[in-house]
């Protein structure tokens, strides 16, 4: 039994992480992001940010996440195969696009300068661990979608706003994303506590249902006219009552960089 949920673990977390990857890796220098959830931010969301300077490509590049800046974790730049185009994503309710269009990075709103990384978490050594044990805990690390994306004026909190919007919209009742024809069923959205930033929000996303299902974090920063957006899944973590937590050092890191 012990060996069988391992192995079933491992099969349904593989095809969660290729899906990710191949589908929703959008998030280098042609492409926007905004997220939306819960956090302590609500209650500032109707006061008016000051207008920021909007980050280019190249200045976002500068500011965005490098190898060592996150103990234990690998950082890798995004490129031009993982970026999402409008025309490669669809969701079958119009109320529901920008926050599935959140998940593959697809551009929203007119954003001035984007940047993009990988972060995949190092799993931890245990040279005494049983070979189930050894490979659970291969599977149980966070892996990151990370974006940036700058914009001018108020669009940076306009587009936390209308993710805010679409993601109260679409918590029940799920909905359908379709990637270049490959279909992925969100089934429930449930907002999450995080820090972070000027203003910041998040949810757990389940995609699936049952032992088919699979979490997902999704997170959106604000910090002046730049948003951060990470989107991770965990391969050691599926089934409807999974969990794992929030990318908290990877947030910290970045926030710290764009302040």
């Amino acid at each position: 039994m012990r060996a069988t949920a391992v192995r079933r673990t491992a099969l349904v977390a593989a095809v969660a992480s290729l899906t990710l990857l191949a589908t929703a890796c959008g998030g280098s220098d042609s492409d926007a992001k905004g997220d939306g959830g819960a956090s302590g931010a609500k209650d500032d969301a109707s006061a008016k940010p000051a207008a920021a300077k909007a980050l280019t490509s190249a200045e976002l590049e500068k500011v965005s996440l490098e190898q060592g800046d996150v103990a234990g974790h690998k950082v890798t730049k995004t490129g031009p195969e993982d970026i999402a185009q409008p025309g490669d994503v669809t969701v079958d309710k119009k109320e529901c696009e920008p926050i599935g269009f959140a998940f593959y990075g697809v551009k929203r709103g007119t954003p001035v300068g984007n940047a993009g990384r990988k972060v995949v978490e190092e799993p931890e050594k245990n040279e005494s661990a049983d070979p189930e044990d050894a490979l659970a805990g291969m599977l149980d690390v966070t892996s990151s979608l990370v974006t940036l994306a700058s914009y001018e004026g108020d669009g940076a909190a306009e587009s936390l706003a209308e993710l805010r919007d679409s993601a109260a919209k679409c918590a029940t009742g799920g909905f359908t994303l379709s990637m270049k024809g490959s279909k992925q069923k969100v089934t429930k959205l449930t907002e999450e506590k995080v820090a972070g930033g000027e203003e910041a929000l998040a949810w757990r996303v389940q995609m699936g249902e049952g032992d088919a299902a699979a979490p997902f974090k999704l997170v959106s920063v604000r910090q002046g006219g730049t948003v951060a957006t990470f989107f991770s899944f965990n391969l050691g973590k599926t089934g409807a009552e999974s969990d794992f937590a929030l990318p908290t050092a990877l947030i910290d890191a970045q926030v710290k960089k764009l302040g």
